[in-house]
This record gives C-alpha cells, sequence and structure tokens, in this order.
C-alpha cells in the first residue's frame, strides 16, 4: 500500500520529530521499518524487534537505495538522523505522510481481555444508527462504512493504520472505532494519536507470554488513557476500578451490573437464551433496554457502547433505544444450527471468556450440554489450567481439540489438560484434527441437546506447525447439516 498523496517534502514528513543530524532536501512517498520492503526513495527507520535489529541492515538500506535512515545510534553513515525512539518515530512519520488523519475524525479506542469486538461492533451500529458514517478497524475485520477489508492483526502497523486511516477519512467516515492491543500500545504503533473516547471493558489473564506479568499487562492498557480526552469504564473489573481511580481528573463515566456508586448501573437484569432486558440507570436518567445477545458480560457490552456514544455527545435516550436493535457479530456466542438440536460458535479462548460465554448458556440448555475446546501453543500455558475448569464446570460433555498448536505438539498440549477432566469424571473424547472432532461432536448431537465450538470464532484457519490452513467451522457446520437433512 503506497502513500495515495503522492510524494511529500522529507521535512513534512519529519514534522514535530526530535532529531540529531541533518537532513538533505528530498521528497518521498514510502516509509518503512520493515527490511524487506525497502525500495529506492524510502525513508528507512531502524526499529528493534524481539529477534531482528534494525539498526543492523542501515547500511544495506542505503546501499538498495534509501534516501535516509532513522536511527537510535551513531551508526556512522552519512544519510542518518538519530531520534531517541525509533519506534515512536515511525508512527509520527507515517502519520504525516497521510496527513494525520485521526485528527480529522473522532476516534474511538477499546481496550481490555475480553468483550473488544463486541463493543467495536456494537459502537458502530449505535453512530450508524444515528445516521453516522463510521469506520473500523479490529480482530474480525476492518470496515470503511460497510466495505469489509480483512484484517491481519488486531491493531495494524504504523504504516497500514495510516493507510487505512487516511482511506477512512477519503470515504466519508466521521468516526473510527478501533480495538487496541496491549502489544499495539506497547510498540508504539498508535504514538501520537489522541483518541476522543477510550473504553475499558475487563482484565483477564492472556498474553503473559509477552507481557511476563499482568502489572505489565495492565499498565501497557493504561497507555490508551494516558491519550484520551474522555474514558469509559466497567468497574465491576477489579482493574477497572483502578482505572478509574488513576484517571479520576479526566472525563469519565463509570458503569457497573452491580454497584450503584457508578455513574450508570443496569438494575432490573433479566436474562433470556438469546438476550438481555435491563434498565440503564443514570444520575437522574432510566432507559429500557432488551438487548439481543445472552449473559451478563452482553450487559457490560452494551452499557460501555451506549456510554461511548454518550461520551461523544449522542443523546443518552438515543443511544439506549439503539441498543435494541443492534445486529450480531460473527464467532461471538453466533447460532449456527437452531433445530432439532443447537450449535453454536464463539471466540471464547481463555479462562473468564468461556466462564462468560458458558455461564450465560448453561440455564437454558435443555438437553446435554457439549463443549469443544482446545488451548493455543506457544502461548501463556498456565491459562490452560483456567480454561479446563470453566469448562468442567458447566460442560456434560467434553470435546478436546486443537486450537492453534503453532509449532507446538498438539497432543501434548491435549495431554496437559486432559487428566482434569479425568480427575473430575467428566466424559470426555480427545480428537486432535479440530475438522474431524467437530464432525464427531456433531454426529454425537441428539435431539435438544447444545454444541459450543468454542476458540476460533470469527477465524477461518488454523496454524499447525508454523504453517496457517484453511478452516471455517460455519462451513463445516453448514457441510454437516446439509448431508444431515438430505439423510433424514
Amino acid at each position: 500500500m503506497q502513500n495515495n498523496g503522492g510524494n511529500m517534502n522529507i521535512q513534512s514528513v519529519l514534522k514535530d520529530v526530535k532529531y540529531q543530524g541533518t537532513v538533505k532536501d528530498f521528497d518521498t512517498d514510502f516509509v518503512t521499518d520493515d527490511s524487506r520492503k525497502v525500495r529506492a526513495g524510502c525513508v528507512f527507520v531502524c526499529s528493534k524487534g524481539l529477534t531482528f535489529d534494525g539498526h543492523t541492515f542501515a547500511a544495506k538500506a542505503l546501499e538498495i537505495g534509501a534516501k535516509l535512515v532513522v536511527c537510535e545510534r551513531d551508526m556512522g553513515l552519512e544519510d542518518q538522523i538519530i531520534v531517541e525512539n525509533s519506534r515512536q518515530t515511525y508512527s509520527l512519520m507515517c502519520a504525516n505522510l497521510f496527513g494525520n488523519p485521526s485528527r480529522k475524525m473522532k476516534m474511538i479506542g477499546i481496550t481490555g481481555t475480553n468483550g473488544k469486538t463486541t463493543s467495536a461492533f456494537l459502537i458502530k451500529d449505535l453512530l450508524e444508527q444515528q445516521g453516522k458514517k463510521v469506520g473500523l478497524m479490529g480482530t474480525v475485520q476492518n470496515m470503511i462504512d460497510q466495505q469489509i477489508i480483512p484484517a491481519k492483526f488486531t491493531t495494524p502497523q504504523p504504516y497500514e493504520l495510516q493507510a487505512l486511516l487516511a482511506q477512512m477519512y477519503k470515504s466519508g467516515c466521521e468516526y473510527v472505532v478501533m480495538e487496541v492491543s496491549s502489544q499495539a500500545l506497547v510498540q508504539n504503533r498508535l504514538y501520537g494519536i489522541t483518541y476522543d473516547v477510550a473504553v475499558f471493558t475487563n482484565l483477564t489473564q492472556d498474553h503473559l507470554d509477552y507481557h511476563k506479568t499482568m502489572e505489565n499487562y495492565f499498565d501497557a492498557k493504561c497507555i490508551l488513557f494516558e491519550n484520551s480526552r474522555n474514558i469509559v469504564v466497567n468497574t465491576d473489573d477489579s482493574y477497572g476500578k483502578i482505572v478509574a481511580q488513576r484517571y479520576k481528573d479526566k472525563n469519565l463515566i463509570t458503569f457497573s451490573a452491580k454497584n450503584d456508586d457508578a455513574d450508570f448501573t443496569a438494575k432490573n437484569i433479566n436474562f433470556t437464551h438469546n438476550s438481555v432486558k435491563f434498565l440503564m440507570v443514570g444520575k437522574g436518567s432510566i432507559n429500557r433496554v432488551n438487548f439481543p445477545m445472552p449473559g451478563e458480560y452482553s450487559v457490560h457490552n452494551a452499557m460501555g457502547a451506549a456510554l461511548a456514544c454518550v461520551a461523544l455527545d449522542i443523546d443518552e435516550s438515543a443511544a439506549a433505544n439503539a441498543l435494541n436493535n443492534v445486529k450480531g457479530v460473527k464467532g461471538r456466542c453466533e447460532i449456527l444450527v437452531k433445530e432439532p438440536f443447537t450449535v453454536i460458535c464463539d471466540y471464547a479462548h481463555t479462562g473468564d471468556g468461556l466462564e462468560n460465554v458458558l455461564s450465560s448458556l448453561r440455564p437454558f440448555v435443555q438437553g446435554r450440554f457439549m463443549v469443544l475446546f482446545g488451548c493455543a501453543g506457544e502461548r501463556d500455558k498456565t491459562k490452560r489450567i483456567a480454561m479446563a475448569e470453566a469448562v468442567a464446570k458447566y460442560a456434560d460433555f467434553v470435546v478436546l481439540t486443537s486450537d492453534n498448536p503453532r509449532k507446538e505438539d498438539p497432543q501434548s498440549i491435549i495431554d496437559s489438560v486432559k487428566g482434569y477432566f479425568e480427575d473430575k469424571n467428566i466424559p470426555y473424547i480427545a480428537e486432535v484434527d479440530r475438522r474431524k472432532a467437530i464432525n464427531i461432536a456433531l454426529d454425537m448431537l441428539q435431539y435438544n441437546e447444545t454444541l459450543i465450538l468454542c476458540g476460533k470464532g470469527h477465524e477461518d484457519y488454523q496454524v499447525l506447525n508454523g504453517i496457517t490452513v484453511y478452516l471455517d467451522e460455519h462451513e463445516i457446520v453448514a457441510k454437516f447439516m446439509d448431508k444431515y437433512n438430505k439423510g433424514k
């Protein structure tokens, strides 16, 4: 993807960048920190990653034809400048190259462990119901209004991020809703962007293979709030309480399904198998909500989305009423089959995520409740038992399989948790091949029973032995049901 605006003078690209050194005058249309993308006329930024230090490529970049290299230390090169933080500099330069599109639209960022995707889609939906044109960046997909653009990362790298923002602005978007990952925040992919609203959903154990500790993970999330004008916080979450206290001097809106001390509280909560009804009670206001997604976590997602809109000066009643008309989100408690049995697809891939979705469904399951799940490879292994515990708490029968084993042995992942079900005397089968496992589970289903496929959600792939292979659970279930109905 290239800068649609064409060439830009290097001094304009370096606006607001503090650097040492002399820069010759030239125009460029491309800035990169990826050594594989260096080409004649570009600027190469020497960033340090987990396995590669761009500084080792600085001289080579100039040989290929780069006009300038940006470094954190003196490389002894003629066409170099030195900056304090190359990642921050890279983000600023990319934003400048595309005309700083984020400053021309209302920016909404959502962070947390669970609920980011659903919240992002909800906010987009609520704003569109108010006649606004909205862009979305997230795990499932990116969207410009109704145009779908595949998403590689939850939060894109700086060049791709700014290019997409520029495309959104050019297409007439007034608002941009973004899922914001902790890795993106730590890596300064969003450096220089100021958010009009930041939403905090919750924080539970995840990504500790990267952040190492929950404190580091939480501090990474908080980077978003440092750069936001308004903050919307779920104070039913223990970390949400800390966010509310830490940023009490900012424009803050708190919400809760339990606590009257919050600015907005959900009252008279009534759950069904496919919805939740409640009153959203504020200081001097009451709005009735009939939200078409089940579970207590849906109350939090709904309130967070509505109040993000309120922070954007959308009428409170209009935002609350819009919750009644929202569409579902692919792979989030998505019903694939309704009868003669029920098949549900959900992205839940943490202990807390599984607890949320399974606890919300369990009271409404009439027959046997079957849960298919697996644990990801090469990631935080300590969360595997938490996942098993959540499944064991609600499942009548468990189908153990693979998620994304990556380069880890998938059978060893299964072996690391299957003993838990044996100790609890919970019936289970284990099948490494996820496609086979799904078909086995489907074939076992009887009238009025429920099967939930956990872990993949919207994803249409698996990573096996480091290779990405196609696997779409929606397609697998559809093919099974086609054969099932023909065999009646």
